[in-house]
């Protein structure tokens, strides 16, 4: 209970002013169940009062909701989309119902759950205070992003995510990794980190294995989220090295507050000769 408090209060807080419009109504009896029909997937579904329910999938996220009542004053209804977007109606109970599927459009939509902002790509350093190496390093990725070009096969998947290094390309003792993040998935990836170590196996009955991390010296375009159904492109740069046949490299993308990590491995041919 302290909890549907605390969220209900939340809610209130982030509505958009366009709420103080009139509001459409829907009506509902305890009869029949209303659906409605949303342009994105239901996250969260709150009535005002306790004579209207408002079912939804909690476990998997679904476009549609059902709606009931019984006999009361009239209240609201609250629902978030998947992607922020809130929508708000008055709800009525009716005895006779002449309309039970409603499909709502995303232009009604009466705001966000939280401000736009520009945060899907930390942002690079404006080129004016980029001087010397990194400028270039800056502008070489910028080149690489609009070529077409991909290294063999070098993609790894899971649950809708998958991590691809599309090119590793040697430019002026540079290695340039140009790295995608697809997201396939219904749910937005958060990002945690995205690493490149060095590992060394060892031989023997008891195997074991030696990492050594590599510290990027620039990295290009490197997303903090990467939306349903969006793809994401960016480049690590790294000082040049090589790897032997013992060793290999390893990819590894990290979800913040999630489950679907990626760990990509790749040989040390591809290390050793680049593009």
């Amino acid at each position: 209970m302290k909890n549907h408090i605390l969220i209900t209060s939340f809610l209130l807080v982030f509505v958009s002013s366009n709420a103080q419009n009139q509001l459409d109504t829907i009506y509902a009896n305890e009869h029949k169940n209303v659906a409605l029909f949303f342009p994105e997937a239901i996250s969260q579904g709150i009535t005002g009062a306790g004579n209207f329910v408002f079912t939804y999938n909690r476990e998997k996220q679904q476009y549609f909701g059902l709606l009931q009542a019984k006999p009361g004053n009239e209240s609201n209804l609250l629902v978030i989309g998947a992607k922020g977007s809130v929508f708000s109606y008055i709800v009525t109970y009716k005895k006779q119902l002449s309309k039970l599927n409603y499909f709502i459009g995303k232009a009604e939509s009466i705001g966000s759950e939280k401000p736009i902002t520009h945060d899907t790509v930390k942002e690079d350093k404006p080129e004016k205070k980029l001087v010397g190496k990194e400028a270039y390093y800056r502008r070489f990725s910028s080149y690489l992003l609009s070529r077409k070009q991909r290294l063999g096969r070098l993609k790894k998947r899971k649950q809708g995510i998958v991590l691809r290094i599309e090119n590793i390309v040697f430019d002026k003792e540079q290695l340039y990794f140009v790295i995608q993040v697809e997201n396939k998935s219904s749910l937005d990836y958060d990002l945690n980190f995205l690493d490149l170590s060095i590992q060394t196996r060892k031989k023997g009955k008891k195997k074991s294995a030696q990492t050594l991390f590599k510290k990027p010296v620039f990295t290009y375009k490197l997303p903090v989220k990467i939306k349903e159904g969006q793809k994401v492109k960016m480049v690590y740069v790294f000082p040049k090295f090589s790897i032997s046949r013992e060793r290999r490299a390893v990819l590894k993308l990290n979800e913040k507050a999630g489950e679907r990590d990626i760990t990509l491995k790749v040989s040390h041919r591809f290390i050793n000769h680049p593009n």
